[in-house]
């Protein structure tokens, strides 16, 4: 008998050997867009969700110009000028906490597992998931400045100034948001991730010049406050809105940006494959 030699049949393009999604250009910025728009959708068919980013703004410039106007500042108006940038700012800080919450909740119903199982960069779900939760900070900008002006608040300065504080702001709360996100990826439950995080926003809010010029406060409190984050994006947010000197509080604020996007983006990142 002759040997035959048997040649190895062409290997053919089936499900598993198709290029991987995440070698491609771009891969990482389309995967992000695609789970933002899932976050986006589950927005939309939970808009109870939206009741801090709605309501909250509302409630805060109601109570504090009411209760607080005369007091500090001699007028409910004068103080609801003074006061609405850190209104903004506080809801705006505080409406990044829900995104750890949320994370967390998927952590714990197995969905982050499902996208372990899919041809995408481990990344972008939690990219995606911070891109659509800027929905939620244009949002609580708009209902603060609607009931602003509905209170009587008006702009000092022109609508260009009036939109860079605004998108200043929405910036801030992107970086923010990935502390949020780090916490919802280390912790095992989503109320701890919320009682972490306020414990966090909260002094952040009340030790800075949101609702008092920094020099009303106890001198012990000041040095604080003028290192705070807060402070320096309401500073900023005071001198696009109404003209007040802008000083260096822009630069502060957006080097808070970086500052806490290399140190939390990675640190979210690293807890983040661990889990998955």
């Amino acid at each position: 008998m002759s040997a035959t030699t048997l040649t190895p049949a062409p290997r053919t393009a089936g499900p598993d050997a198709a290029a991987v999604p995440h070698h491609r250009p771009f891969a990482l910025v389309r995967h992000s867009a695609a789970l933002a728009k899932r976050s986006l959708i589950k927005t939309w068919r939970t808009p109870e969700a939206l009741i801090d980013v709605t309501l909250q703004p509302i409630i805060f410039l109601l109570i504090f110009v009411t209760i607080f106007g005369n007091a500090v500042a001699g007028s409910t108006s004068s103080y609801l000028q003074f006061l609405l940038p850190g209104i903004l700012a506080q809801t705006i800080a505080q409406g990044a906490i829900a995104i750890g919450v949320n994370l967390n909740v998927d952590m714990e119903k197995g969905i982050f597992d499902r996208f372990k199982s899919l041809p995408v960069p481990r990344s972008a779900p939690l990219i995606g998931a911070v891109a659509g939760d800027v929905v939620r900070y244009v949002i609580v900008t708009v209902v603060t400045f609607a009931t602003g002006y509905a209170m009587g608040f008006r702009i000092g300065t022109d609508v260009w100034h009036a939109l860079a504080g605004c998108l200043l702001a929405i910036l801030f709360a992107v970086c923010l948001s990935w502390v949020s996100v780090w916490v919802g990826m280390m912790v095992r439950t989503s109320g701890a991730v919320q009682g972490i995080m306020f414990l966090i926003v909260m002094p952040l809010s009340f030790g800075s010049n949101v609702f008092v010029q920094t020099g009303d406060l106890p001198g012990w409190m000041q040095g604080f406050v003028d290192v705070n984050p807060l402070t320096h994006l309401v500073e900023s947010m005071r001198g696009l809105f109404l003209g007040a000197p802008l000083g260096d509080h822009v630069w502060w604020t957006l080097a808070w940006c970086v500052g806490l996007v290399a140190v939390f983006m990675p640190l979210a990142m690293r807890a983040y494959r661990r889990k998955v």
